[in-house]
């Protein structure tokens, strides 16, 4: 409704299969015959042709057919999974077409001419569908020794979780829905009928298909603030002020340059790093394979269960032991997802401490194409807790008292029901009270309730969601003081940030979303 008719406006159109001339048609026949044919595996379904196995989110065909095969075999249904080695976007040679960008989906070529599958038989109807599998590991920590080895254990497990989600052809006959949910173990809830291709990600191949720099975002080149500028001794800039850097309008290269600087400064002792998401052929690891090697104590934390990154993970920890590093995974029963960064130098007769906080990963990829947030300090509170806080992560005791951070499980939650609960007390008392929340989610009931209570109380909430948000606004009575909004643009709103007026505004930046999962499971 929305994105096809835009790109056909600019004349870059999708070629439905009731609009093809005869001339396509034959195309397609023949593309089919030589691209397709040769790699496709259609699966009649009989007693010896079970329901395959069909893999997390590819593309597949349902077909009723009529007649019989070559063994006089009647079957009613089959399934065609598209080749996943194959191009989802088809362009249409240009002679073909009259003017512009022309393209079909390989669904519809296959969907077109899903005769030549079966040779013979008749299909009275073909729709497309994809199931989505729940992509968690079976893995229980406290029930392993090892968490790498069991993880290696279950990642090819994966593809084929669970159904949790079946999303068919709009048009597709209410009794092969019916058939499909038996199949996956699904219920109605579990449904949903989609117009038009079921993998909107793939239009992504578009960008590299069509030559059209109009319709490009103008290139982007983020900016480094003024004293890194002038002053390329980190040390020095961080001894004389904190740096905030608002990616990816700012460069992400300070935080990799401050690693650098760290690992190659004979001054420098040590570097405590947390690892979520950084990539392949990280420059950030490489680094700290380059500490590791030139002496330095290097402790990094890996996230293990990174959520499709678990592989990746697994060789970055092993690409850092090999280094010299000292490599953990965290704590057993919880994700580690903070991004800190701790570097110990020794000054004079002092150990100093500097840090990096950040809102987003280490990942300099995303870092150009995700809005996030990050701190450079040599704070010597923030540097003590963030001493404490890898203490917790890598050894053992009890959970220490901190003085600038806020850390999930221990206080993050019960902080930020506190502030809420400050920012009530000033509107009851007549004052300017206004909450502004930035995150990815909001789906923490007990945040809700406290938002709920502030909206009645007066208070101004604005919330900036970008993605799942359980809270609704706009209730007499309950939530009529809530605005929300979702923020869609060029970069992705990653930051999350939560802004409490007060009388004395404070604003905490922070790598947890207001999600159960993060502020009790982190």
């Amino acid at each position: 409704e929305t994105l096809l008719p835009a790109l056909e406006r600019e004349g870059i159109r999708f070629l439905a299969r009731d609009t093809w001339t005869p001339e396509i048609d034959r195309w397609a026949q023949e593309y089919l015959r030589e691209q397709v044919l040769p790699v496709i595996s259609p699966i009649g379904l009989d007693p010896a042709h079970p329901f395959p196995r069909l893999v997390n989110k590819s593309l597949n065909f349902i077909v009723s057919l009529e007649g019989r095969d070559a063994f006089g075999r009647e079957s009613g249904l089959a399934i065609v999974p598209a080749p996943r080695s194959l191009p989802r976007i088809i362009r249409v040679p240009d002679q073909l077409c009259q003017g512009g960008d022309n393209f079909v989906f390989l669904s519809s070529v296959i969907h077109s001419h899903v005769d030549f599958l079966f040779p013979g038989m008749r299909a009275t109807g073909c729709y497309q569908f994809r199931i989505t599998r729940d992509a968690d590991l079976d893995l229980n920590a406290a029930e392993v020794e090892d968490i790498a080895r069991a993880l290696r254990g279950e990642l090819h497990t994966r593809r084929f979780g669970s159904a949790v989600r079946l999303e068919v052809a709009a048009e597709c006959p209410q009794e092969l829905v019916e058939f499909l949910l038996d199949q996956f173990n699904l219920e109605h809830a579990d449904l949903y009928h989609v117009e038009g291709p079921v993998n909107l990600g793939r239009m992504m191949q578009l960008r590299g298909m069509v030559n059209r720099p109009d319709l490009v975002f103008p290139p982007f080149t983020p900016s480094l603030p003024a004293p890194l500028r002038e002053d390329p001794n980190y040390f020095q800039v961080l001894t004389e002020c904190d740096m905030l850097l608002h990616h990816p309008y700012q460069s992400f290269t300070p935080v990799i340059d401050l690693l650098r600087q760290a690992g190659r400064d004979p001054l420098v002792l040590a570097i405590k790093m947390t690892l979520y998401r950084s990539g392949p052929r990280s420059e950030i690891v490489d680094l700290l394979a380059e500490a590791a090697r030139a002496g330095k104590e290097v402790t990094v934390v890996i996230e293990l269960r990174a959520r499709f990154d678990e592989a990746e993970n697994l060789q970055l920890a092993s690409q850092l032991q090999e280094a010299g590093a000292v490599v953990t995974y965290g704590v057993v029963g919880y994700k580690t997802h903070a991004k800190a960064m701790l570097i110990v130098r020794r000054e004079g007769r002092e150990l100093k401490r500097y840090v990096h906080l950040g809102t987003g990963n280490y990942h300099a990829g995303n870092a150009r194409l995700y809005t996030d947030y990050s701190l450079l300090s040599a704070n010597a509170d923030l540097g003590s807790d963030l001493h404490t806080f890898f203490q917790q992560l890598t050894g053992m005791g009890r959970a220490e008292h901190v003085k600038k951070l806020f850390t999930a499980p221990f206080t993050l939650q019960t902080k930020l029901l506190a502030l809420i609960d400050q920012e009530i007390q000033v509107a009851r008392d007549g004052g300017e009270a206004r909450i502004v929340f930035k995150a990815n989610g909001l789906t923490d009931a007990s945040l809700i309730q406290a938002l709920y209570r502030a909206s009645a109380a007066g208070v101004k909430v604005e919330l900036i969601i970008r993605g799942m948000c359980c809270l609704r606004p706009g209730l007499p009575g309950i939530s009529e003081n809530i605005h929300v909004i979702s923020v869609i643009g060029r970069f992705l709103e990653h930051s999350r940030v939560y802004y409490f007026r007060n009388g004395k505004p404070a604003v905490y930046c922070a790598s947890a979303d207001l999600m159960e999962r993060n502020l009790r499971n982190r």
